[in-house]
């Protein structure tokens, strides 16, 4: 029985104190330790300073680390109290039971976790592979309407079934609206939007874009080219909303951009202005430019045209960069080059844009330029970013002086690379320090299990933050195209390559997906 005193206490506190008071039996031989624990607990509750239901709001989210010891799951049925030998001091109780998180592909709508899974079971294994990007390599550069995926619709219907509707966002404003929805609704801050039309050369094409194979109406030509290209890219920076990035393909604009880039020139003026009307608009949006990497042949040029953009627009400062370059970390001139545009922007004042990638055009690109080997490829991708994300030069990233501030996309499908970011920002949370402005990015339609895992760290860390814990949330973002089943058919045979040349990748990835299933279907928990 419990004392006349604590009897008191218990009936005349308000039911939300109650609520606040631990679990456990009020009869047997726990009876006394209650009588002897009731006041203080019942002072410890009313003098609590969280309400009861905030602390049941936050109760999933207060004990989520990363990184450390697993949960302890503790039953009230079978609390043991300590022998107490004074009413003054009080004992020290295991925390409540917290619910385990969704599984991160649990976000998955079932119709893209089964084509996911096919996909992905079809690019890891080789002997079904390599018919399947043969396939898909003649189609991307067929010449004969027969075999183009825009004129033919049997070829159409097939791909827009199965790969566009992978990897791309849709045909229409309303598809592609429909697509960006779904996955801001998913958990993902915001879309990478690209207009797919690029023109990607094979063997001998470079020749036939030389000056001296001009069209008879040259001009005109290229006036329609570079009005197609501005429409298509106006366009997709309009689809896309603020916070977003739009990323554009300069060798998209036509003969004129193809000859000026091959040949390491400037731009000529239609297409600067065309590029000068887009950042403007870009800008009014709050909407933030890629300006993607493409094979080596015009990538010179490319590096020349995006720093010229950047100085008229970057500023300086933290989330201060509207056009991004991209830098592919499987060349081994990557780091001598990132360093010297950090130092014109520190000479210039304002913002480096940076989206760092391992690369996509293994295929075209010479291979003397790249490292000898992935391991050689992952060191110069994580120095990178880690060189970036602490703001201090390491034996990857070599300078001189304070570094320039750069803003980051740090777009990777490996988990070790995300994991490594991951650590190095909840450090700089922890400890306060200044971190750089940062987002995520993965392609659509692949590595979602890595995607999903941020989108789901992201949702229990803001819950976190609103509690006062000092943790970083990640900005988890998707890369995706638009445009017809033939202008995407390219992207789509460079994710497949992509595919063949990270084999363990998505070897994980189809495991991943196959586990979620397996839960789905009720065959594992």
């Amino acid at each position: 029985m419990l004392s006349s005193t604590s009897f008191h206490l218990f009936e005349t506190m308000d039911a939300a104190t109650r609520l606040r008071l631990p679990i456990c039996s009020y009869r047997s031989k726990h009876s006394q330790h209650f009588q002897k624990l009731l006041p203080i607990l019942v002072s410890h509750a009313q003098e609590s300073e969280i309400p009861y239901k905030q602390h049941e709001r936050s109760r999933p989210f207060q004990c989520r680390h990363v990184h450390t010891q697993p949960r302890r799951h503790v039953s009230s049925a079978t609390l043991h109290l300590p022998e107490i030998e004074s009413a003054t001091q009080a004992p020290t109780f295991p925390s409540p039971e917290i619910p385990v998180s969704k599984p991160p592909l649990s976000c998955l709508p079932l119709s893209t976790l089964i084509r996911s899974y096919l996909i992905t079971a079809v690019s890891s294994v080789d002997i079904l592979l390599r018919p399947s990007l043969a396939t898909l390599s003649f189609l991307a550069h067929a010449k004969l309407p027969l075999f183009s995926p825009d004129t033919n619709p049997l070829i159409r219907m097939a791909l827009k079934k199965t790969l566009y509707a992978q990897f791309c966002a849709g045909e229409t404003p309303a598809e592609i609206k429909g697509t960006v929805t779904q996955l801001k609704q998913m958990g993902y801050a915001g879309v990478i939007l690209a207009y797919a039309k690029e023109v990607v050369l094979q063997g001998k094409d470079a020749e036939a874009f030389d000056a001296a194979l001009d069209c008879s109406e040259q001009e005109r030509c290229t006036q329609e080219e570079i009005a197609a290209w501005t429409n298509g890219n106006m366009e997709t920076v309009r689809l896309a909303e603020k916070g977003d990035f739009v990323a554009l393909k300069f060798t998209g604009a036509g003969r004129q951009a193809m000859q000026s880039l091959l040949k390491g020139d400037i731009c000529g003026p239609n297409l600067e202005e065309a590029t000068h009307n887009i950042c403007r608009l870009a800008r009014e949006r709050g909407v933030r430019l890629l300006f993607d990497a493409e094979q080596n042949a015009v990538q010179a040029a490319i590096d020349r045209w995006t720093i010229h953009f950047m100085k008229e627009y970057n500023r300086a400062g933290k989330g201060s960069a509207l056009v991004y370059g991209t830098y592919q970390a499987y060349l081994k001139g990557t780091p001598a080059k990132l360093v010297r545009h950090m130092e014109e922007a520190k000479r210039g004042g304002w913002t480096l844009g940076v989206k760092l990638v391992r690369g996509a055009y293994l295929g075209s690109d010479p291979r003397q330029l790249m490292w000898e080997d992935i391991e050689s490829t992952h060191r110069c991708y994580d120095g990178i970013a880690e060189a970036l994300m602490r703001r201090r030069w390491n034996d990857v990233l070599k300078g001189e002086g304070e570094m320039a501030h750069a803003d980051l996309v740090l777009a990777s499908h490996n988990r070790e690379s995300v994991k490594q970011a991951r650590t190095i920002r909840d450090e700089q949370a922890q400890k306060g320090e200044a971190r750089i402005g940062m987002v995520y990015g993965q392609l659509m339609g692949m590595a979602d299990n890595v995607s999903c895992e941020l989108v789901q760290e992201a949702k229990e860390r803001k819950e976190m933050e609103r509690t006062g814990e000092k943790v970083d949330v990640p900005q988890p973002f998707k890369y995706l195209v638009w445009g017809t089943v033939g202008q995407c058919s390219k992207y789509l045979l460079r994710r497949a390559q992509e595919n063949r040349d990270a084999i363990a990748r998505t070897v994980d990835g189809r495991k991943a997906l196959g586990r979620e299933l397996a839960r789905r279907m009720g065959f594992v928990r």
